[in-house]
């Protein structure tokens, strides 16, 4: 028969067997809430090292697709700035060039075409012609004609202080029309500019 210390022995290991369980159960669940909450800190850091990077791929696409498109800018401006220039020069040879068209054996018909196109777009039957000295010699020609064509009464009153061709005045000079080869050249310039470059660049 047990004796009673044998008894509270016995209770005693039960109560420490019981105790250690329980104690054992306490950190197996400490420790798997711990690799639980671990595991959410690596998927969450993982989540938000992605991000990171997803974000910093976005930023460098954004950054690189500007940069592209600032380069493409530039060499576009840059390419309608030399057309620009290369016209300018272009059209610039050609006006200094204008007086040899005086030199031309038609330059009487040229001259008298001037002339006929700067009335009629005025519509008078009465004006004033001013013309650079070699028209003028040129116009002597046909201007009677001119007159008794177009019903009018048309003199010539003056030299022109610059440019090639005709201007003509009329209504006391309330109207004009500014028939010279450089003013021709610069309505024509803007319509012309296109055309010209293509042959520059050989293209038809």
């Amino acid at each position: 028969m047990k004796t009673e210390v044998e008894d509270i022995e016995m209770l005693e290991r039960a109560i420490l067997a019981e105790a250690q369980d329980e104690a054992d159960q306490i950190i197996a669940q400490a420790k798997e809430k711990a690799d639980a909450i671990r595991r959410r800190a690596q998927e969450q850091a993982e989540a938000e090292r992605k991000a990171i990077l997803e974000r910093a791929r976005e930023d460098a696409e954004r950054l690189r697709s500007q940069a592209i498109a600032t380069a493409q800018l530039k060499a576009r401006s840059l390419q309608l700035a030399h057309r620009e220039q290369l016209l300018d020069r272009v059209f610039k040879a050609v006006k200094e060039k204008l007086p040899d068209i005086q030199k031309r054996p038609d330059y009487d018909q040229i001259a008298a075409m001037l002339l006929r196109e700067a009335i009629t777009q005025l519509r008078v039957n009465k004006a004033e012609v001013r013309a650079d000295e070699a028209t003028q010699k040129s116009l002597k020609k046909s201007l009677d004609e001119i007159s008794k064509e177009l019903n009018g009464q048309f003199t010539i009153v003056g030299a022109l202080e610059e440019g090639i061709g005709v201007v003509v005045d009329a209504a006391d000079g309330k109207i004009h029309y500014d028939n010279t080869l450089e003013t021709r050249l610069s309505r024509l310039q803007d319509t012309l500019r296109s055309s010209v470059y293509q042959i520059l660049i050989g293209e038809k």
